[in-house]
């Protein structure tokens, strides 16, 4: 019996947790450039001298590396695959890129510090110079869940002499205009917000995201104490628009870069991203279809996939989207050798 439950025994690999100070978050909008980071070993890592392929995985709005560990237990959903031979081993690395909005959206922003730098270069530098990885584009990928989905889109679109392949789970607020606009109500409630402790009362939680959204598209250094500009706000029940702006953030949204990057994009050597029919966030569906009808029709290779499901329930659950569908996508096209 003991012998029998001993061959079971799933081998798990080893999370270590590192810190980096980036250059590129230096600021002047309070950010702190020290950053977590959370990476993945696999169970052979310790006994071999071998080097790795590595799976950037970027974290969702108001989550954290910490959390796709403790509760999302991600490195156990890896230990599965790897165990079940769904894929090879290889190493998983998810920086913590909450920010005082609880989001960076992972792009560089005029006045919080340059995040799509961070994740796609000084992480990348930093990572490859610290553990066994095959260094070089053909063996890294780059995916996430929600804003973290926004994230690999967006950092693949621009950096494909970094990473080869990318994977977007349910990836949201691609086109920050068109989400803006779904919740142009929020912006109703901004004028009671006069500083930033103001966002972590309760009845302003849904705030983060419209000033984390302006701060990563609309930075404004000079305008304290949230250096950002909105694009919408109220005079009682009026509505203003400050067009500049609103054009300045579906411009920087990740949806746009199909156009303006489209020579990068064409490098990339897989493109998929997939959502949920049912998702509770409704900009999800169309702005996901959105971005798939606009690669088709520049002849964008890529995967698009609507399955039934919500914003996460299909995501970290045993055999889900990142156990069944994430990691195998990987696998498949990623280089395990030099």
């Amino acid at each position: 019996m003991t012998q029998l439950l001993w061959s079971q025994k799933i081998a798990e690999g080893n999370v270590v947790t590192t810190y980096i100070t980036a250059k590129t978050l230096q600021n002047k909008a309070g950010e702190n450039p020290r950053r977590r980071v959370s990476v993945y070993l696999p169970p052979d890592y310790d006994k071999s001298s071998k080097k790795y392929p590595v799976i950037y995985y970027l974290h969702g709005f108001f989550w954290s590396d910490s959390l796709l560990v403790n509760s999302d237990k991600i490195n156990h959903i890896i230990d599965r695959a790897i165990n079940s031979k769904k894929i090879k081993p290889m190493i998983v690395v998810m920086p913590n890129e909450s920010t005082v909005f609880k989001g960076s959206f992972y792009a560089n922003s005029k006045s919080s510090g340059n995040w799509s730098d961070f994740t796609s270069i000084e992480l990348v530098n930093f990572i490859d110079k610290n553990y066994r990885t095959i260094a070089n584009k053909d063996s890294r990928g780059i995916s996430g869940h929600s804003m973290g989905g926004n994230g690999a889109l967006r950092n693949a679109f621009l950096h494909p002499e970094v990473f080869s392949s990318v994977y977007a789970l349910s990836p949201g607020i691609l086109d920050a205009q068109y989400f803006a606009l779904t919740e142009i109500d929020s912006y109703k409630n901004v004028e009671k917000i006069k500083e930033v402790k103001d966002l972590s009362k309760p009845e302003n939680a849904g705030a983060n995201i419209i000033f984390a959204i302006a701060r990563a598209y609309n930075g404004n250094e000079n305008k304290p104490p949230f250096f950002a500009d909105l694009p919408f706000s109220f005079e009682g029940n009026e509505l203003k628009i400050n067009a500049s702006v609103a054009e300045e953030l579906k411009r920087n949204s990740t949806s746009e870069l199909v156009f303006s990057q489209y020579e990068n994009i064409k490098k990339l050597k897989a493109i998929k991203f997939d959502w949920g029919r049912n998702d509770e966030l409704k900009h999800i569906p169309p702005s996901c279809m959105n971005l798939s009808k606009n690669l088709e029709m520049l002849k964008i290779k890529h995967e698009a996939e609507e399955y039934i499901g919500t914003h996460g329930s299909e995501v970290s659950k045993e055999n889900g989207r990142i156990e069944n569908q994430m990691l195998p996508f990987f696998n498949d096209h990623l280089k395990f050798e030099e």
